[in-house]
């Protein structure tokens, strides 16, 4: 425990100019008094590590130090080539640099984990588009992605739904946005590939602007200046994907239905509503069944129209209450499937 420690701490510190005891520590998931120790450890081992006193100081190697692959363990070889997504790489046109760094961590390794790169691929593979979706690579990936890699300031033209109140209603009374082209000036922080539909987490140019994620199979152009931007030093993506990911989970879910549910019905629920989340929050609300032992839930949803799209999968393990209108609409498809099959 205490040796991948060590050689997580050198790394660290060799892949920064310095680091200070908290971010270490932080990090390293000890206390500031155990960083202390294994630096001194490190230290006795003929590791420079050197510490700078004050406020400002920390932790730095000196020297150009820098440690060898050697060191690696058989799982943490097999684990390394197991980091990339062939898919993704070669959609954003990476696959080239991927295979030369491939290439070059093999050659470093020691003989006896040689075989790590094809004991791993030949076990773990990661497809990441859903299931029954044509995977769609938006032709303007390799240009946003060469832009996030350079930190480089962009104009893209977007393509963004109108507001609801701008929305118009078809002959079945659906309502459907109309879609307009905005231009915008961005700093490209980080690319997300969710489910098959790649993401742009990005920041306004302007000074001050806010992050937002945009959709990137609505880019309608994309120019790369030459100026670059100096990113946010406090910018984590994977957390940042994380809290926009679940509060548009949340905010899109506008509208409430009253269900009673069968025990199968309530197994089938999340499949049918695509939000597990969801389903499992509002089971944990409900109360004791019925003397026919179905659950009474009330369920989030986006609209009665979506509502009625994904509950009407559950035939009869699945009664509406509320509203009035969607129990009715209900009722009558209820009854077009009585004449259909008689």
């Amino acid at each position: 425990m205490r040796a991948a420690r060590l050689i997580k701490m050198v790394l660290l510190l060799q892949a920064r100019p310095a680091m200070t005891a908290t971010e270490l520590a932080r990090e390293l998931e000890v206390s500031e008094r155990t960083v202390t120790r294994d630096a001194q450890a490190l230290a006795e081992a003929g590791v420079p590590v050197y510490a700078d006193r004050g406020r400002a100081g920390g932790y730095r190697l000196v020297g150009g130090y820098r440690t060898r692959l050697t060191g690696l363990a058989r799982s943490e070889a097999e684990v390394l080539f197991l980091s990339g997504v062939p898919g993704a790489l070669r959609e954003m046109g990476l696959e080239d640099a991927a295979s030369a760094a491939r290439l070059k961590v093999s050659a470093a390794l020691l003989p006896s984990l040689k075989d790590a790169p094809s004991t791993a691929a030949q076990r773990f593979h990661l497809d990441a588009p859903g299931w029954w979706q044509e995977p769609k690579t938006p032709e303007l990936l390799p240009a946003v992605a060469e832009a996030v890699w350079d930190d480089r300031c962009v104009r893209v033209g977007y393509r963004r739904p109108a507001r609801r109140e701008a929305k118009r209603a078809t002959e079945h009374g659906v309502e459907h946005g109309v879609e307009r082209e905005v231009e915008r000036d961005l700093e490209p922080y980080g690319l997300v590939l969710k489910a098959g539909v790649w993401y742009l987490c990005a920041r306004a140019a302007e000074e001050g602007g806010d992050f937002r994620v945009y959709r990137l199979d609505r880019f309608t152009a994309v120019a790369a200046g030459e100026a670059r931007f100096v990113r946010d030093e406090g910018f984590d993506l994977p957390r940042f994907w994380e809290a926009r990911a679940e509060e548009f989970a949340r905010t899109v879910l506008r509208d409430t239905v009253v269900v009673r549910v069968s025990p199968a019905g309530a197994a089938l629920l999340p499949y049918t509503t695509g939000d597990r989340g969801v389903v499992r929050e509002a089971l944990e609300r409900a109360g004791e069944p019925d003397e026919e032992g179905r659950l009474t839930l009330i369920l989030p949803v986006e609209s009665q129209e979506v509502a009625y799209s994904q509950l009407m999968a559950l035939g009869p393990e699945l009664e509406v209450l509320e509203p009035a209108e969607l129990r009715t609409r209900f009722t009558a498809s209820a009854r077009a499937l009585r004449q259909l099959y008689e």
